[in-house]
């Protein structure tokens, strides 16, 4: 019988937890939390740069602000300052473009307050995300006639999402910049994600680097594991009885 116990957790991208280490975590109690910023920094970048990242998951079981975790699909995950990040616009459309952090600053913005809601029942209140609507970068753009739906890639050079054309240009889909009042910090998918606000927290990938517009929907990294492309709270999945959005 194995004794590992895993928590697949598609919003946070999961990792495996063996058995005593769950159990050793549960141990430390209020202690652990306390210390919880300090011990998730030191083993991600302990354990993380020995083998590229946290090869126990233990990083997935410390809180990291307000009901948030810190998880990754790949086997690290690169940080971008604002001078080194760039995203870009490509594929079916008229004018590509890249954008720097400075030049998404500069764009309009708008603010959405939703809940944060992951597949698997946890929810974070009334959560502020700041940023650039997905629909004006298309516009920029130019989306040609064939163009159908929307991939983004992550620079973690793993993840990935897709939306439906029409989804993608809802005025509560944007390329986040701030959350919660202040700058994306790398945990939560900075310098820029994607947010998805009526759609289950899996879609709306970090660490954000391209929007390829394309003529169909391709699978994202959890929907090609078995998750729902129409990810919308409460209507999907079958594993949240939380209102429609």
């Amino acid at each position: 019988m194995s004794t590992d116990t895993r928590t697949e957790d598609p919003d946070g991208h999961g990792a495996p937890v063996g058995r005593r280490l769950v159990l050793g975590t549960v141990a430390l109690g209020a202690a652990a939390l306390v210390a919880a910023p300090a011990l998730r920094r030191a083993v991600e970048g302990g354990l993380g740069a020995a083998a590229g990242k946290d090869p126990t998951g233990l990083t997935g079981l410390l809180p990291n602000g307000g009901g948030f975790r810190y998880y990754s699909v790949a086997s690290s995950v690169p940080r971008r300052a604002a001078a080194d990040y760039r995203l870009t616009v490509d594929g079916l459309v008229d004018r590509p473009a890249t954008y720097d952090l400075d030049a998404l600053r500069r764009l309009p913005q708008t603010r959405v307050v939703r809940d944060v809601q992951c597949v698997t029942g946890w929810r974070v209140p009334g959560t502020p995300f700041e940023g650039v609507p997905v629909a004006h970068l298309l516009d920029a753009a130019g989306v040609r006639p064939q163009g159908r739906a929307i991939r983004f890639s992550c620079f973690d050079g793993t993840y990935t999402e897709s939306l439906t054309l029409p989804q993608a240009r809802r005025a509560d889909v944007m390329v986040a910049l701030r959350m919660r009042d202040a700058p994306l910090g790398h945990d939560h998918g900075g310098p820029a994600r994607l947010y998805v606000a009526p759609m289950y927290f899996y879609k709306s990938a970090k660490w954000l680097s391209g929007i390829t517009v394309t003529d169909g929907v391709e699978p994202g990294y959890w929907e090609r594991l078995g998750y729902d492309v129409d990810a919308w709270v409460g209507r999907s999945n079958g594993r949240d009885d939380a209102p429609t959005v």
